[in-house]
């Protein structure tokens, strides 16, 4: 009995999926854009889903384009999914108004799209702008074509499958289309393999950006259950198999459709099946035609997908098949039995574990051979297929001159397209030819310095600072024999490495460089003059920062050069932070002019210092005002995963925080969070009570990587994790690791090391409070001791540390405060005087500028100390606020702790009982998790305490409430009003 295949079959199960696409279209036709991920592992039945959802579409009366990513090893061509979906799109036109007509008018007016689709020699790539200013205008138009391309009731379904193969510049598009998602008639549809993608693959941090954002959907595609396979595995044989062979085909292929198909493919008789794929592929391709052989396997070089022209071009030198129609022949062959299809232009396997099995399974000789007659075609036909592609086929094929030279190609066209990702991978595959090739500098026209240079460019642009700085140093170095050279690129890699905030090594790049260049004004003396001043003013030596940043204004101004001179301005402008207003109309300047000069990078550092500066001034609301423009200008540039464009983020997660929004953000615990995001969204976390909160703080402090900013945060939020966790001990010991570790990074009088100070100061008041020995023990005289060497150096760090402007902003002075009003917390938890309002009143008085969630927490230790000051009213009602503060903002923690006070205090609040003085705090504590159902050991574990320390606890809660059982005794406090259930 001859098996059908799948596509000749009615779709299995997937009903869920099926509609859930349905409103999704639905949803676009109205004009509710929408993105459906769907994964699954490979084999599982993607492409069959969404082969059916197309045609569902497509009925529907929607306009379905289907585009791939290609796996290629280590070639990457930029936008390619994009590139062969808008070339579908403009597709001959019935008439101008239909979708061909429509993109192909766009794509004229866009010169941006037409190089994308175009040779590439059209228009070269401008040369005097930065090259992420340039892109703009191709991420735009490529949203713009998809746009208008769907219409009421008729959307855009756009299809791309294996984002597991995807670009980087494809992962960007796709940031930058679901980012500006509004009200296009337009359905993303992306497939991935989920066993692909572990967590260091470059699609995890895009899955996690895409799964936060609203319009997008997760489908999860599992594999068969065995009443689906039965329904399946009739369907595709015409009839249901004997009871064996189906348990044998279930068992084998766990539910998975591609092999189960297979499997039946490959000798429908009883007891024969081959045992693994490869059997079963190679049992399958028995069945063909030795020609229809040839073909498949030639094709299989290629990967998944091939141009057809290509293909035949390539099967016309191949023996065998290059005789009169014979490659014609062996094609529609292979496609009349589906081993093959036909998607447009190209030719595509059935599925893509047919062609890896197919590719693998040639000989190494055979694979270099058809490699090198792809080669020989695509040079002799260049239309055929890219650069990119040349120098793949070169490179298997063993001829290194051809796969340096293409690859250089390729590396300008990704540089022209604006794909610093490829453009990076494309340049370290010549340098990393460089010393195999003869005349390598003759054969491309540049230097190994050049190309260096480049590479470490566009890794600086792709967000990967620490390789721009190996490239760039080692090119720099190299240079030895070329003093004035190289004294005139030490710059660049001084920019490199202060993007690492590496000022030290910075500084040895550009002394020798000045050195070396002397007086006479030059760009490059311009450039150095005010990367050096950048140096100095990330040192804090602001008077020499000054000296160095005037004079690059002067020098730049001499050659009229303007990208160093809005670079010092720049700089220049951070200096006047004393002076807010000031220091934002000197920035805004800057920043017109940076516009102006068309350099990108330097209007980011603009925004980012604007907001820094309005922020750190305490004037929030206009921060707010500024970051929002700001990132939104790095995101419609497609820049906000830059240096900036993270700097920024940060300062929004940082900022939701302290107007007491405490919602998770981009930075939860996703893989797919920059290391500095998700630091800044550990305040919230924290706040939160997160359970993972310290998990995910110890996490970021273990990276191998880690820079100063993330140790701080991680560490400081991992402190105050703990100490609401009853840690104390463990917090302090934190602190003062975090305070070591960077003050050998920075300075010993980091400013942050207030804010960590403060905070350890908390840990040891609270663990002087709970303590249960007498208030003069060693113990607590040793916290005593800890505590006034912590407050000596918040009080030093805030006089020896040098905040820009000379005087310490409103966030500085409030956690001075809150150290200075811990440590009098701590002086009477250990019997050294009476609590002292004053200084928590203070405190609060202090974080009022509007750091929402510290004036809260502040509060409550007031009103703790104006309860032990006898000041019980007041207490009551600082009492109340702090709590109804901390609910609206969802900080659980502090409201736990809020409660727990006002029970033992036996103030009135709502929802707070009164302490009856029966229990101890302790056993009141122990109860309650007793009422959870909680055994000893686990409410040992709870507690940090033993489990023989809990049972003492149990027995003696029994004894005070005369009962003989748990279960009794937490009825009988429920019953007298000591436990609330």
């Amino acid at each position: 009995m001859e098996v059908r295949r799948s596509s000749q079959v009615p779709l299995v199960g997937r009903e869920s999926q099926v509609a859930g696409f349905r409103r999704a279209y639905d949803r676009a036709a109205v004009g509710r854009p929408g993105v459906l991920v769907v994964s699954g592992d490979a084999g599982v039945g993607k492409t069959r889903l969404v082969t059916d959802l197309a045609a569902t579409a497509d009925r529907a009366g929607g306009h379905v384009v289907v585009a791939h990513c290609v796996d290629l090893g280590e070639i990457g061509i930029p936008y390619l999914p994009f590139t062969e979906a808008l070339g579908l799109l403009r597709a001959p036109a019935a008439s101008d108004d239909d979708v061909a007509g429509r993109v192909a008018r766009l794509i004229a007016g866009r010169p941006a799209l037409a190089r994308l689709l175009g040779p590439g020699d059209d228009e070269p790539p401008s040369s005097g702008r930065d090259d992420q200013a340039e892109r703009l205008p191709l991420l735009d138009g490529i949203a713009s074509a998809l746009a208008i391309a769907g219409r009421p009731g008729a959307p855009l379904v756009l299809v791309v499958e294996d984002l597991h193969w995807a670009d980087p510049s494809t992962r960007d598009v796709l940031r930058f289309l679901v980012a500006r998602m509004r009200t296009e008639h337009l359905l993303l549809v992306l497939t991935y393999r989920s066993d692909d993608v572990d967590r260091r693959h470059p699609l995890r941090p895009l899955l996690a950006e895409l799964h936060r954002m609203q319009p997008v959907e997760h489908v999860e595609l599992d594999p068969f259950t065995p009443d689906e396979l039965r329904t399946f595995t009739t369907a595709v044989h015409g009839e249901p198999l004997p009871e064996a062979d189906f348990a044998e085909v279930l068992r084998r292929s766990e539910g998975n459709a591609f092999f189960a198909e297979e499997l039946l493919a490959a000798d429908a008789s009883p007891g024969t099946l081959p045992w693994t794929l490869a059997d079963m592929l190679h049992a399958r391709m028995q069945h063909l035609d030795p020609t229809v052989q040839q073909l498949v396997r030639l094709a299989s070089v290629a990967g998944r997908q091939v141009r057809e022209d290509l293909l035949l071009a390539v099967a016309a030198r191949t023996p065998g098949l290059d005789g009169p129609g014979a490659a014609t022949a062996a094609l529609r062959d292979a496609v009349a039995r589906q081993v093959l299809t036909v998607e447009g232009v190209h030719v595509t396997f059935r599925h893509a574990l047919l062609a890896e099995a197919l590719a693998l399974d040639l000989l190494p000789g055979e694979r270099a051979t058809t490699h090198r007659t792809y080669l020989a075609t695509l040079s002799e036909r260049p239309d055929l297929g890219s650069a990119a592609e040349r120098a793949h086929h070169a490179r298997q094929g063993h001829d290194l001159p051809t796969a340096l030279a293409a690859s250089a190609e390729a590396a300008d066209r990704a540089r022209e397209l604006l794909a610093p990702g490829e453009q990076l991978r494309h340049l370290e595959n010549v340098l990393s030819l460089w010393e195999s090739v003869p005349d390598a500098a003759g054969l491309i026209g540049a230097d190994r310095v050049d190309v260096a240079l480049e590479a470490a460019g566009a890794a600086s642009r792709d967000g990967r600072p620490t390789r721009a700085v190996q490239l760039a140093e080692g090119a720099v170095t190299s240079l030895d024999d070329s003093p004035r050279r190289q004294a005139a690129l030490r710059h660049v890699v001084a920019r490199y490495q202060l993007e690492l905030d590496d000022l030290d090594e910075a500084a040895r790049q550009t002394d020798p460089a000045l050195t070396a260049l002397g007086a006479e004004p030059t760009a490059e003396l311009a450039a150095t003059l005010a990367t050096r001043g950048r140096i100095e003013l990330n040192r804090d030596e602001d008077d020499v920062a000054r000296e160095f940043l005037e004079r690059a204004v002067a020098v730049a101004r001499a050659v009229d050069d303007p990208v160093p001179e809005t670079d010092a301005l720049t700089s220049l402008a951070v200096l006047e932070v004393g002076d807010p207003d000031e220091a934002a109309r000197l920035l805004e300047a800057a920043r017109d002019r940076a516009v102006a000069a068309g350099s990108l990078s330097t209007e980011l550092r603009c925004w980012f210092n604007l907001v820094s500066t309005r922020y750190y001034a305490g004037q929030l609301d206009a921060a707010e005002d500024v970051l929002r423009a700001g990132l939104a200008r790095a995101r419609e540039t497609a820049t906000d995963r830059g240096s900036y464009g993270l700097a920024m983020r940060e300062l929004a997660e940082l900022l939701r925080y302290v107007r007491g929004d405490l919602r998770a953000g981009e930075s939860g615990p996703g893989p797919g969070a920059a290391p500095t995001v998700a630091a800044a969204g550990l305040y919230a976390a924290v706040a939160r009570g997160d359970a993972d909160a310290l998990d995910r703080a110890a996490a970021l402090r273990q990276d191998g990587e880690i820079d100063g900013f993330v140790l701080l945060i991680a560490g400081g939020c991992g402190v105050d994790a703990l100490t609401w966790a009853g840690r104390y001990d463990e917090a302090v010991e934190l602190a003062g690791d975090v305070a070591e570790r960077l003050g050998t990074v920075w300075s010993m009088y980091f400013l942050g090391r207030i804010w960590i100070s403060a905070l350890a100061l908390a840990a040891l008041a609270g663990a002087a409070e709970e303590a249960t020995a007498g208030r003069g023990d060693a113990a607590q005289a040793e916290r005593r001791r800890r505590g006034d060497e912590l407050r000596t150096i918040a009080r030093r760090t805030a006089e020896r540390g040098r905040p820009r402007g000379g005087v310490l902003g409103p966030e500085g002075r409030a956690w001075l405060q809150r150290a200075e009003a811990e440590h009098a917390r701590l002086v009477a938890a250990t019997g050294g005087g009476p609590a002292d309002p004053e200084v928590w009143e203070a405190t609060v008085q202090e974080f009022s500028y509007g750091y929402r969630y510290e004036v809260a927490r502040s509060r409550l230790r007031w009103a703790q100390a104006l309860f032990a000051a006898g000041e019980r009213d007041t207490a009551e009602l600082e009492t109340a606020e702090a709590l109804h503060e901390a609910e609206a903002m969802g900080a659980v923690p502090l409201v736990e702790a809020t409660r727990a006070w006002a029970r033992r205090a036996r103030v009135a609040l709502p929802g707070v009982r009164r302490q009856t003085g029966l229990l101890t705090d302790r056993e009141e504590e122990v109860l309650a998790l007793v009422a959870e159902g909680l055994s000893n050991r686990l409410i040992g574990e709870r507690l940090y305490i033993t489990t023989k320390t809990v049972s003492v606890h149990v027995s003696n809660i029994l004894a005070k409430l005369g009962a003989s059982r748990r279960a009794e005794a937490v009825a009988v406090a429920t019953r007298r009003g000591l436990l609330t259930l």
